[in-house]
């Protein structure tokens, strides 16, 4: 249960099907949150989707039912027949926005989700304290990242690029504060250094970007190539030195584990989800939330340094292998699911 068309959601599916053998059945809310009139009939649509997702479990009846998002369809799912329920808390915590009026509520429904789970997953330790304060029991958390496939991302060799080639994967929304890294790279064309940058992936925010980045007269240097393919990232990542991402919230970007791989010098921003991952000045840069400044003068600064560059982007290969290999952390996800299945069918 969940937006299954998200490059993430496919990963883990095909992660279980290949290395668990699982067979995967999809639901979704199907009415998009992206205007007030969607908004009221993507609530109606949730609060009458337990009918539909019963009349589904019943005839499918599936082994587990996995749910993405604590609030949402992870609620959905605790309150359904499911006969083993898997959540994931996507973000360091899904109650979002903090001071919205239904705040209070989805603090409830959470809890409630998470008492009627039988696992949760928590991409990175930056999701635990929210999970702590909930009370979760510990033995229900699985701390380990879904991963990234490092074979079709690590292709590319270490060479010296003449100019700054920068790359933006995620979706152009709010959240992830694109019009900062627009500002810092209009400080650098009032310099005079060459670059390109170029943003890949759709979203709410296209048409005002774009006008920003007229407004700034950056359009023969900046490109907004659409959402593409899963199967076509990885050229894209390798064709590009720089990988820029400055959200004011984040959880564990799968978009930086492939940056990282790809051999793309990750400049992100200084929150808790990127410090797990990312040591200033040792395999990437960190840069205070909305100081465009300070991403200028960081991304120069960096670029002149191709021995240091070259350094980071090794560690960064070394740590994605490691810690965020796909085979082997969806391997030990699925092997996760079969023994809460077997535990169910011995009782």
């Amino acid at each position: 249960m969940g937006e299954t068309y998200r490059a993430d959601a496919i990963i883990w599916m095909n992660g279980l099907k290949e290395f668990g053998h699982f067979e995967i059945i999809c639901w979704e809310l199907r009415t998009p949150s992206n205007s007030l009139i969607n908004r009221t009939f993507r609530f109606l649509e949730f609060a009458t989707a337990l009918f539909k997702i019963n009349r589904i479990i019943g005839k499918q009846k599936p082994d587990l039912v996995i749910a993405e998002r604590t609030t949402s369809y992870g609620f959905l799912a605790a309150i359904s027949n499911a006969p083993i329920i898997v959540i994931a808390q996507q973000g360091s915590t899904d109650l979002w926005p903090m001071h919205s009026f239904s705040y209070p509520l989805k603090k409830i429904i959470q809890r409630y989700a998470f008492q009627r789970s039988s696992l949760i997953h928590a991409w990175g330790k930056v999701m635990v304290p929210a999970m702590v304060e909930a009370k979760v029991d510990p033995q229900k958390i699985l701390l380990l990242p879904k991963g990234i496939d490092i074979k079709i991302f690590s292709q590319k060799k270490i060479s010296e690029f003449n100019k700054i080639k920068a790359i933006v994967t995620r979706s152009l929304a709010l959240e992830y504060r694109h019009e900062i890294i627009l500002k810092a790279f209009s400080i650098l064309d009032k310099k005079g250094i060459d670059f390109e940058l170029t943003f890949v992936g759709d979203g709410n925010q296209l048409a005002v970007l774009k006008k920003t980045v007229k407004d700034l007269q950056l359009t023969k240097k900046v490109h907004f190539l659409g959402r593409k393919l899963y199967s076509e990232l990885p050229h894209l990542l390798q064709q590009n030195n720089f990988y820029i991402s400055m959200p004011n919230t984040e959880g564990v970007s799968a978009s930086l584990f492939e940056a990282m791989a790809s051999q793309c010098y990750p400049i992100v921003s200084d929150i808790a989800g990127n410090q797990e991952w990312i040591t200033n000045n040792q395999n990437g840069s960190l840069v205070p939330v909305d100081d465009f400044k300070e991403l200028a003068q960081t991304i120069l600064t960096t670029f002149e340094d191709f021995s240091y560059r070259k350094n980071a982007v090794i560690t960064n290969q070394k740590l994605v292998q490691n810690q965020a290999n796909y085979e082997t952390n969806m391997t030990l996800i699925a092997e996760k699911y079969h023994e809460l299945i077997d535990n169910i069918q011995n009782l």
